[in-house]
């Protein structure tokens, strides 16, 4: 393997879920209440327009995106102000995992080909020092497609300058890791850091950087 692709939310961050509950504590919407939303807008009925895949095309305008998500709560019987949702929805991901960071900056310092492809609902990236971890980064928003589209896939292998079958893909989402796999690509469905770095050490075989973290 030569690259390592890496997502954004519940990779490099905390996991989403977890953010999520927090934000359901804080502002006492009603965790079925969100769940019932979100569920019919990630995996919509065949000829329906889902809010989620547009927002994260960059179809959908962020604000627009809010009050419709507001008012399908409200209809749900969770009321929340539509000002700002997404933003307090993700405010626990802009802490990094320094585990997986370093991780990443390690590989690039070592000659390994990086790079970010997130998803994203339009929420602001603490881009600080994504200079030192990514040759290149793919964000959903920014460039008209998402996972698990092909066609997103094929520009971050474009973009990284790297065939599919040498590099390695980590997500922690499957099902994005089975499309990852249909592009070519190998997949590591993140759940601990431990864990991943286990499943890289074969796919590197005798790559320090990941053994610093491990010993």
């Amino acid at each position: 393997m030569q690259g390592l692709i890496v997502d954004w939310g519940g990779v490099l961050t905390m996991p989403i879920t977890a953010a999520i509950r927090r934000w359901l504590k804080a502002t006492g919407v009603d965790h079925n209440h969100y769940g019932e939303v979100v569920r019919r807008w990630v995996d919509p009925l065949p000829g329906e327009s889902s809010p989620v895949h547009r927002l994260e095309r960059g179809e959908l305008a962020v604000e627009d995106f809010e009050h419709l998500l507001s008012a399908a709560l409200a209809h749900e019987g969770s009321a929340v102000e539509a000002r700002g949702l997404v933003a307090k929805m993700f405010a626990d991901l802009a802490i990094y995992e320094d585990a997986m960071t370093s991780l990443v900056t390690r590989a690039r310092v070592a000659g390994v080909r990086t790079a970010l492809l997130s998803n994203s609902w339009g929420n602001e990236y603490d881009r600080s020092d994504w200079h030192e971890m990514f040759d290149t980064v793919v964000i959903s928003g920014e460039v008209g497609m998402r996972k698990p589209e092909r066609g997103i896939f094929e520009l971050v292998l474009h973009r990284i300058g790297l065939p599919a079958d040498e590099c390695v893909f980590i997500d922690d989402m499957a099902h994005n890791i089975v499309a990852a796999q249909q592009a070519g690509l190998v997949g590591i469905v993140h759940r601990t850091f431990d864990q991943t770095a286990a499943e890289l050490e074969p796919l590197f075989p005798g790559a320090a950087w990941i053994h610093q973290r491990l010993h």
